[in-house]
């Protein structure tokens, strides 16, 4: 069994979102917008007065925290009452994923997503990802719809902070990462192969697109490169994300993710800088070939936040490698697939060994501000 799951249609076009009221009208006379107030305050020039040429009427309802089941719950009721018949979503992650959900409990009614900043494929992935009140990571809800449109405008993404499309890149390279203990370890069922040869064509385009688009997005161009990256990893993250067998499997970098989620004091750090910090301790768990090693290290130093457990912020990192370990929840069917150990103990011992100030042998991802690429 595979089944493959992708958006009606993906269009990237510079200006697209003062375009939006073309897309909406074919489908729908009146519309429930969620977004949030960064995400409005960029689009909101663009987007309406192309509504209102379409004759478009519009409710909008701010979604400021994370991604519930108690919130996307709260919208699907305005959008009955509303009469909602078309969910238009501009934002990032949590914004996306909620819009989703909705349009799925409403009966599939049909979602456009506007993407305002690139830090992960939700606009294009089969699942919404939930969340706890507090931010602690609860797991997928999956969807049997995925947007009629998603509208990705270069012109609006060049202009969020950089941080986001780096977190976006290494959320996005980290699927490869994730795939080749798999297959290393003899998992070569078709839908492995397809998800792990669509990440890997999106970690190439990184090492030879990333550097310039981060230095244009930061300088605020809107460059060929730039806009690869947005596609690399909106798209080709997205159709890594969309491919599923009968097979259950779980990146070890993101249950480690999924822990930090559950730790009120790393909040701060983006999905994408909490996916790097678990991507450099499977790296040590896993110990793969010094080549994989060698991509690893050279994407992570130009494109992750922190990568030793003493870079996160807390001080008492003994507590806080013993919090993380706790929190990380493989199966232990999953588990057995891969070729390390997630045992409590040993994930803690990675954990440990990634301090900086240990001087442990093992400590691949000591910054290197020299460090070259050799393709």
């Amino acid at each position: 069994m595979i089944t493959i799951q992708a958006p009606k249609n993906y269009i990237n076009e510079d200006g697209i979102t003062a375009k939006v009221g073309e897309y909406v009208a074919p489908l729908a006379k009146h519309i429930l917008i969620i977004t949030s107030p960064k995400a409005w305050q960029a689009t909101q020039d663009f987007i309406l007065p192309s509504l209102q040429q379409q004759g478009i009427t519009y409710r909008i309802e701010w979604l400021e925290d994370v991604c519930t089941r108690r919130r996307i719950d709260s919208f699907v009721a305005i959008a009955k009452q509303q009469q909602a018949q078309l969910i238009l979503a501009v934002g990032g992650g949590r914004v996306l994923d909620v819009s989703k959900a909705v349009g799925e409990l409403l009966g599939q009614k049909p979602v456009i997503a506007l993407p305002t900043i690139a830090a992960t494929c939700a606009a294009w992935s089969p699942i919404t990802v939930l969340y706890e009140d507090n931010g602690a990571h609860i797991g997928p809800f999956a969807l049997s719809q995925l947007p009629v449109f998603v509208l990705v405008d270069s012109e609006i993404i060049v202009k969020s902070p950089v941080r986001y499309l780096k977190s976006g890149i290494v959320d996005s390279f980290a699927k490869w990462f994730e795939f080749h203990p798999y297959l290393r370890n003899g998992d070569d069922g078709i839908a492995m192969e397809l998800k792990a040869y669509a990440a890997r064509m999106a970690v190439e385009i990184f090492k030879r697109e990333g550097q310039q688009a981060v230095l244009d997005n930061e300088q605020q161009r809107v460059t060929v490169p730039l806009r690869k990256i947005i596609d690399a990893v909106i798209a080709l993250a997205g159709i890594a994300n969309s491919m599923k067998d009968e097979v259950p499997r779980i990146g070890a970098a993101h249950a480690i993710h999924h822990s930090m989620t559950r730790i009120p004091e790393l909040h701060h750090w983006l999905h994408g800088e909490k996916v790097g910090f678990g991507l450099a301790i499977q790296n040590i768990l896993e110990q793969p070939e010094a080549e994989v090693t060698q991509d690893l290290h050279w994407l992570l130093n130009h494109f992750a936040g922190p990568l030793h457990l003493d870079a996160l912020g807390i001080e008492d990192t003994t507590y806080l490698a013993r919090r993380i370990a706790d929190g990380v929840k493989v199966p232990d069917k999953i588990a057995a697939r891969l070729p390390f150990s997630l045992a409590k103990f040993d994930i803690e011992k990675a954990l440990i060994s990634s301090i900086t100030t240990n001087n442990h042998k093992h400590n691949p991802f000591k910054k290197d501000k020299n460090l070259e690429y050799i393709k």
